[in-house]
């Protein structure tokens, strides 16, 4: 006869992700950066323009998320802190379009 060991484990609910059961914390879901700033930019047109302008802005110091649709003219920028508006208009600028100001 061999005795038995019985071992009480704690009840724990979700996963052991996190306590909402999900497999993150949700860090990835937030943006990265902490400022964000609409822009009206007038000339785009396409997927192209959207590219053109977002690249631009990528280039930018402490950008960390870009956004452009064409449809409406607005550009959505994400940044660690809030970015000159002359440094974000001398990139739309060399882009090819042209920055109205901030939405």
């Amino acid at each position: 006869m061999t005795a038995e060991t019985k071992t009480e484990l704690p009840q724990v609910t979700g996963s052991c992700c996190s306590p909402s059961g999900s497999c993150h914390d949700g860090a990835a879901d937030a943006p990265a950066g902490g400022v964000t700033t609409v822009y009206e930019v007038k000339g785009m047109t396409c997927g192209h323009c959207e590219g053109a302008v977002s690249g631009e802005l990528s280039e930018l110091a402490g950008v960390s998320s870009i956004t452009a649709v064409a449809a409406t003219g607005r550009v959505t920028v994400t940044s660690d802190a809030p970015l000159d508006e002359e440094a974000v208009r001398a990139a739309v600028d060399e882009a090819g379009y042209e920055l109205v100001g901030r939405v």
